[in-house]
């Protein structure tokens, strides 16, 4: 039966009121309980017929129901008399029956907090709102009936029923959050789930077995690595091991569901267990790594409980699923959005709109759960339509322990999980020692996901056997815990016990389980360390064929020129909106631009560049993705991607009507998050090599915030897991006098960070550049991240514009010369980006013909050889002056510096001119940015 809100005091209520008439009228015509129970209210003396008023007084929190004995709360005397107020046993009656729907509730709400989760039993303080007393009920009332038209099940039962049918169902092994769902339907789903069956799962023999098998796998591979790598780091998911049945289960159940691709993400607890035993990589890789022989495989590499796995899965149902096991580094919960990311990918690629063919895991410590931001920003993403998977299962190994840091110090809140109930989604807490709650909450989250495409939390209670590490000592801080811990019975041992009682299992067949998972894994251990063992060249397989990683020398550029009248085509089409789309005023002032751009009236603006870049890479078949805060008009309200009908608020957007053929174009604004959306963007580029898949800083500053998802996988995937990005980052740079928070994209930090080609940076200087820099990232093989400083003050500078013929011939310039008399010139001037305008501006106003002036368009990796072309005409020894607003610790100077050294091709000399070092990347009055402009601009052309 299903069970609203609305009925607690409605429907409820007003069954045993309309019972109470009939009896009134006849006894006999209600059942035995029911006659007996009014019968000892008021012995069925009264006759009297009930009034037509309601029995009881309307209550609320300032007037609240009377007691039984005719008083107030508040101990005031009720009122008596009238049809409103009834009989006594009316009253009574009412009023238990209104305390029995309270307390069910209560049980909804806050039967997990006496839920049997702790493994080990440590005890959980009552809440008040579950005793009989804090409803005025007492031991006399458990076998009296009352109506259950508010919980599933029969019609009536004994209070005693009652509480066995609530505690059954939310305080055994699982406790259930989810009356903070807002959605009804939602709410009353997982009521009818749970109290249906009492939250439990019957198993047949062989679902038991498979449990079983799965649980003696986990614990024999954990002994198994204790045994032969004493004291090695392993991370062992020993005191957890019920992860790996759940994961069993829910592949499994995502099979029945006809999920064809489930990507995972996890840090480091348990993940060798999980690679051997639910990701199918072979036992004997693992060991070899741990016997270190396994350098071959990879240069740079990482350590193995990082690295990640891709197998295939054929479920008992016979559906095929391929399982991705993320690459992730030390750094807790940052593989979550990457994740997302992955997964949307794949789904896109399947154009799968609907969400329904893939799945993404997500497995979580707790204290990383409580502690990460990161964890909060993906759960935000969840349900917005940029960044939504159709829902994820997250799983929290729940060891109860962070480090050495309990639960007391390390949150605030009850659960760790509290954070997720930001989300309309249900959080059930499991306690892992017992594999069939486990099982049941597995069940019941798919299911959940299946039928409302939404997150699920399952936070699995456990223990960690060891320390933090397998060379950690954990009594130094958890003394009493691991007492207790050392005197627990193991997963497998409790769940055996549970078989032998039920007969379900002999100790013998369980025996012989174990026998065969120690002999394939000693079979394994003997191959690795053979001498003649050969491993396989492609453990990790590219499988972004023709797409190269290596050196940017290693892959030839490509053209990137359009048709001019093809770029004119786009270009208008553009211009154009529907007859009955109502634009701005000041739209329709760009719109026209756009199309005098098309018509070779006006020269192209950056936007104009930019916009005719992801056109024509969409025409030729390319995805194009961008995403950022405010992405869709441009923080600088250049792009405006994305028009808004003033009269009806309903959108146009001109790149997604090109024509029938062109690929999907989509730009989105991001919520205010930098690491969650960046990640997520970075795992799409991972699953979408053949595509634009870009990220937009609002202010290039902000992407500090996103540091870490830079620095453990965008700069250093290739090196340490072989995997390729084509992801581009527009971070937003220059100094225009806006302050030390809006002016560097930190364009220094990159650069420290390039090594061995593994990533690109460009500051390109105008509408033709962007351009050709943005086809090029798509339209050649090679696949390296591309870090984009781009302009602000340029956006609408009138000299920083291109011609349709710009753009239909040539590519990227990564170096580009000048184009006066080299035999005038008496001082060369280097720079990237907005800096040009205006010393080419200073040169003019001052006609300094004696001054060239280099733009260096590509930062990283260095164009050597384009700047000694652009170089090779001026004779030896003519000073070379490298020019940047930036202070002298950031920007490139030091970086180019210690690349090309005191004298350029060891014939030109070369020197800084930088602002002063600062801590500070620009001061905040605009006043003195001017000065120090000038003062800069003065010594570029030799002044002092």
């Amino acid at each position: 039966m299903e069970e609203t809100d609305e009925q607690i005091n409605s429907l409820s209520l007003g069954f045993v009121e309309g019972l109470y008439a009939d009896f009134l009228k006849n006894p006999d015509a209600v059942s035995p309980e029911w006659r007996d129970y009014f019968r000892e209210l008021g012995d069925g003396a009264d006759t009297q017929s009930p009034g037509l008023g309601p029995t009881f007084r309307p209550s609320s929190l300032f007037n609240p129901p009377p007691l039984d004995n005719g008083t107030s709360r508040n101990g005031h005397e009720l009122e008596r008399g009238g049809a409103a107020v009834g009989t006594a046993s009316e009253l009574s009656v009412a009023h238990r029956q209104d305390r029995v729907d309270q307390l069910i509730r209560a049980y909804r709400v806050r039967g997990h907090m006496i839920a049997e989760l702790d493994p080990l039993g440590r005890p959980r303080p009552v809440p008040p709102e579950l005793s009989l007393e804090f409803y005025g009920l007492t031991d006399a009332d458990l076998d009296h009936p009352f109506s259950t038209q508010t919980l599933y099940g029969p019609d009536t039962l004994s209070l005693r029923g009652i509480l066995k049918r609530l505690r059954n169902t939310y305080c055994r092994s699982i406790g259930a959050q989810f009356m903070h769902i807002d959605d009804l339907r939602m709410r009353t789903w997982l009521q009818t789930r749970m109290e249906a069956t009492e939250n439990r799962l019957e198993l047949s023999r062989p679902d038991q077995l498979r449990i079983f098998t799965r649980l003696t796998d986990a614990v024999i591979f954990e002994e198994f690595i204790q045994k032969k790598y004493v004291g090695a780091k392993s991370f062992s998911l020993e005191g957890a091991e019920s992860l790996i049945p759940l994961l069993d289960l829910a592949i499994e159940k995502a099979g029945e569901q006809h999920v064809a691709e489930i990507v995972l993400g996890m840090a480091h607890r348990g993940r060798l267990n999980v690679l051997a035993n639910i990701m199918g990589k072979s036992p004997r890789l693992i060991f070899r790594e741990f016997d270190d022989r396994a350098v071959e495989l990879q240069a740079g590499g990482d350590v193995k409980y990082h690295l990640g796995h891709s197998t295939d899965w054929t479920s008992l149902s016979g559906q095929k699923i391929h399982l991705s096991l993320a690459f992730n580094p030390s750094h807790l919960e940052f593989v979550n959005p990457v994740v997302l990311g992955r997964m949307r990918a794949k789904m896109d690629r399947n154009e799968d709109r609907p969400r329904r063919s893939g799945l993404a895991i997500l497995i979580h410590g707790d204290a990383a759960f409580a502690g990460e931001g990161v964890t909060q920003e993906t759960l935000n993403l969840s349900g917005l339509v940029a960044y939504t998977v159709g829902g994820t299962i997250h799983i929290v190994v729940n060891n109860q322990i962070g480090f050495t840091t309990p639960p007391a110090e390390g949150r605030c809140t009850t659960y760790a999980t509290d954070v997720a109930k930001m989300l309309q989604s249900p959080i059930f807490h499991v306690n892992g020692e017992n594999p069939e709650a486990v099982a049941q909450v597995v069940r019941l989250a798919l299911d959940f996901r299946q039928e409302f495409q939404r997150d699920v939390v399952i936070d699995m209670y456990c223990y960690r056997l060891r320390g933090h590490n397998e060379g950690d000592e954990p009594s130094f801080t958890q003394p009493l815990l691991y007492q207790a811990i050392e005197k627990h019975k193991s997963t497998r041992e409790g769940y055996l016990d549970h078989l032998l009682a039920m007969g379900g299992m002999t100790r013998e067949e369980a025996d012989k389980i174990a026998a065969r998972r120690r002999e394939v894994l000693e079979q394994e251990l003997s191959v690795a360390r053979s001498e003649g063992f050969k491993p396989r060249t492609d453990l990790f397989p590219n499988p972004w064929m023709p797409y190269l990683g290596g050196a940017d020398s290693s892959v030839d550029d490509v053209a990137t020129g359009v048709d001019r009248q093809r770029l004119a085509t786009l270009l208008e089409a553009q211009s154009k909106v529907p007859d009955d789309f109502h634009a701005h005023v000041k739209i329709e002032r760009i719109l026209k631009a756009r199309q005098e751009m098309a018509e070779g009236k006006k020269p192209l603006d950056w936007s104009a560049g930019e916009m005719l870049a992801l056109a024509t890479i969409a025409v030729e078949g390319f995805r194009v993705r961008l995403s950022g805060q405010d992405a869709a008009r441009g923080t600088f309200s250049h792009r405006h991607a994305v028009l808004h009908d003033i009269r009806d608020g309903h959108t146009y957007q001109p790149l997604q009507n090109l024509g029938v053929t062109q690929a999907p174009i989509e730009i989105y604004n991001s919520p205010l998050s930098e690491i969650g959306v960046l990640g997520f963007e970075y795992g799409y580029s991972l699953d979408y090599p053949d595509a634009l898949v870009a990220w937009e800083a609002q202010f290039g500053d902000f992407v500090n915030v996103a540091q870490v998802i830079i620095d453990q996988f965008i700069v250093s995937a290739e090196e340490k897991w072989r995997r390729l990005s084509g992801l581009t980052m527009l971070l937003p740079h220059g100094m225009e006098g806006m302050g030390p928070e809006h002016s560097s994209a930190r364009l220094e930090r990159f650069l420290d960070l390039f090594a061995n080609d593994n990533f690109q940076v460009a500051y390109p200087s105008s509408p033709a550049q962007i351009f050709h820099l943005l086809r090029r990232q798509v339209l050649r093989e090679l696949r390296k991240p591309l870090i984009v400083m781009t302009p602000k003050g340029l956006l609408r500078n009138p000299d920083c514009v291109s011609s349709l013929d710009d753009l239909a011939s040539g590519g990227f310039q990564r170096v580009i010369a000048d184009l006066g008399d080299p035999k005038k010139v008496s001082r060369v001037l280097l720079c990237t980006g907005k800096i040009y305008y205006e010393l080419a501006a200073e040169r003019k106003a001052n006609g300094r013909a004696d001054v060239a002036i280099v733009r260096v368009e590509q930062l990283a990796p260095i164009p050597a050889e384009q700047l000694r072309a652009a170089l090779a005409a001026y004779p030896d020894d003519t000073p070379v002056f490298w020019v940047q607003e930036e202070p002298e610790n950031m920007g490139a100077w030091r970086f180019l510096q210690v690349n090309l050294g005191e004298k350029l091709f060891d014939r030109l000399p070369l020197t800084g001119i930088c602002r002063k070092a600062s801590a500070s990347p620009a001061t905040g009055s605009h006043t003195v940015h001017k000065r120090e402009q000038r003062e800069l601009l003065t010594k570029a052309f030799g002044g002092v």
